[in-house]
């Protein structure tokens, strides 16, 4: 009896032990799934999946699985606290997210409180990282550093232009025009006009009279291609003629849908484009042929998840992801399908790089963004 009740006790336990060795890691995936940017959050999200499922495929992380548990966070910071606080309730420790630096710098404050590591693969606003928060990586880069790129380009090619600064009023899109209206500025170069615009405004006839009133030939414009893509359209029915200069937030083939012809023409920032990075090569094809082009930041959403995935197994541990976040800062650069990364003590990859894209008629006669530079 005694015998039989030890091997229970034993087996109990070997079941046990066996359920915490073969426990899930969590990671979760924020960002606007649904509503205007939810372009967006599919990247994030096919990203983050298929990065989970190949790292599974090859045996897991320490011996266990990724799973990925969604929150969608509409592009809405309040939202983004929501989905901040369910995902510690729930549990997780890991979050790739959020998209919109707005939603991801209140977000972050959420998960450093309640030992949570968050990887944004879009969130560009130097804030996000120069709070001294342990918890906050990205893998792209900052807007002091798009912003630069624009500005310099601007007053090399566009020095005679009467130029407009338009924003959104976001962290993003006021940070990024701050910082190229800086730079021009620093170089002579004073802008016209300077305006404000609301996220979710749908008619911008008053701003095109004031841009019209004001002879302007070139747009420079802080925030998202759903505000983007309607200026440009209106501005071309109203018979302005003006390029519109952006940065990472047009990097979505939406952006051709809702400014139809009047999107030739425009420029925007972004990193050199990660599909055509010879080592992401078959991962390309992988996603293409399941009928899902990884434009913008679905390389980015795999890169995070391969970092989280590499720094747990180089800490030898997975419940503890403050320990992770400094094993990601002292060790690397990080193998990932977008190129090797390297964090400082921010959480800034120590690799940025921006260049300019033109949008231009591919070869199926269909706009796209293409590198210029």
């Amino acid at each position: 009896m005694k015998k039989s009740l030890l091997s229970a006790v034993a087996l109990t336990a070997l079941v046990a032990f066996g359920g915490t060795a073969w426990a899930d890691i969590v990671i979760g995936v924020a960002g606007p799934i649904t509503g205007p940017n939810a372009a967006f959050g599919a990247q994030f999200q096919k990203g983050a999946e298929q990065a989970a499922a190949d790292i599974n495929a090859a045996g897991g992380v320490l011996g266990e699985q990724i799973r990925i548990q969604v929150g969608d966070d509409v592009s809405d910071p309040k939202q983004g606290i929501s989905v901040a606080n369910k995902f510690v309730a729930d549990g997780v420790k890991y979050v790739v997210g959020h998209f919109n630096s707005g939603v991801s710098i209140p977000a972050s404050e959420v998960y450093a409180e309640n030992g949570v590591l968050e990887i944004s693969p879009a969130s560009t606003n130097p804030q996000y990282t120069e709070r001294g928060l342990w918890n906050t990586f990205r893998t792209c880069g900052r807007d002091d550093q798009q912003g630069k790129v624009a500005g310099d380009y601007i007053a090399a090619n566009f020095k005679d232009a009467k130029i407009a600064m338009i924003h959104d009023k976001s962290p993003y899109g006021q940070g990024l025009v701050d910082v190229a209206k800086a730079v021009l500025n620093g170089n002579g170069i004073n802008e016209v006009l300077y305006e404000g615009i609301n996220i979710g405004d749908k008619d911008f006839s008053a701003l095109i009279g004031k841009l019209k009133q004001a002879g302007v030939s070139l747009i420079y414009f802080g925030g998202l291609h759903t505000e983007a893509g309607l200026i440009m359209r209106q501005s071309a029915d109203q018979g302005l003629k003006a390029i519109l200069f952006s940065g990472d937030g047009m990097v979505s083939n939406e952006l051709a849908s809702i400014a139809g012809d009047s999107v030739v023409g425009t420029l925007n920032t972004f990193s050199p484009d990660p599909r055509k990075n010879p080592a992401a090569k078959g991962l390309v094809e992988n996603f293409r042929a399941k009928g899902f082009e990884p434009e913008a930041y679905t390389l980015y959403s795999y890169a995070a998840v391969q970092i989280i995935a590499a720094a747990i197994t180089k800490t030898g541990a997975a419940d503890d992801a403050q320990k992770v976040a400094e094993t990601m800062r002292a060790n690397g650069p990080w193998t990932t399908a977008i190129g090797d990364i390297g964090y400082d003590a921010k959480g800034d990859i120590t690799r940025p790089d921006y260049v300019i894209y033109e949008w231009k008629r591919g070869d199926d006669g269909k706009p796209t963004y293409a590198q210029k530079q």
